[in-house]
């Protein structure tokens, strides 16, 4: 393979990965319906023709983002676990996802449960792939309360968590309230200290 296709395969992909980039934010702060092409291409300095090279339906953009977002949560959640050296810390990073993108949660909520609850909808075909991204914590989660030891518990304790996390997503972007937020992200973190206490002490 020559340099020249090399470098304008290397090209190809870089213009795909910003058009991606610009089609998550956008669908994050517009929803899906409301993203068209002309959004997507402005936002990367694309005309139609070059857009189209790449991408030939939203559905494909769509297809795109989720993902790449089910990349991005992999990523977060592996640097997590190098970061974190118990379960418990693990869990308390995800609960406080929704303290460290607080400015975005109050405007726009939660980019995984407004993506799905918009395509629920819209009875889009690409529900089942968006859900994929809250089956991917929920599974992580399990994994950090079963190294904890809570035994049968796990996924109702991951699901637990998942609960609290959207809730305190919708308040944040309902009512703008940052203390209102802390104070429930304060109140899971006792609720994980007792789990964490009650199963260091079962025989």
């Amino acid at each position: 393979m020559s340099y020249s296709v090399v470098m304008a395969s290397h090209t190809a992909g870089e213009t795909r990965a910003r058009i991606v980039a610009a089609a998550d934010r956008l669908v994050y702060e517009r929803g899906f319906e409301h993203t068209s092409f002309a959004d997507v291409a402005a936002a990367v300095g694309l005309s139609r023709g070059n857009f189209y090279y790449h991408f030939r339906t939203k559905d494909e953009i769509l297809d795109a983002v989720i993902e790449a977002r089910l990349a991005g949560t992999r990523a977060m959640l592996a640097e997590w676990e190098r970061q974190e050296p118990t379960p418990a810390g693990r869990v308390r990073r995800f609960a406080r996802i929704v303290i460290a993108n607080g400015p975005d949660i109050r405007l726009y909520g939660c980019p995984l449960g407004t993506l799905t609850a918009e395509l629920a909808k819209l009875r889009h075909p690409a529900r089942p792939q968006a859900l994929a991204l809250f089956e991917c914590f929920r599974t992580w989660l399990r994994e950090q309360f079963d190294a904890i030891g809570v035994g049968d518990n796990a996924d109702a304790c991951a699901m637990h968590v998942l609960v609290f996390s959207q809730g305190a997503a919708t308040l944040s972007n309902a009512y703008g309230d940052d203390a209102m937020v802390e104070c429930e992200v304060a109140s899971l973190e006792s609720w994980l200290a007792g789990v964490v206490h009650e199963s260091s002490v079962r025989p």
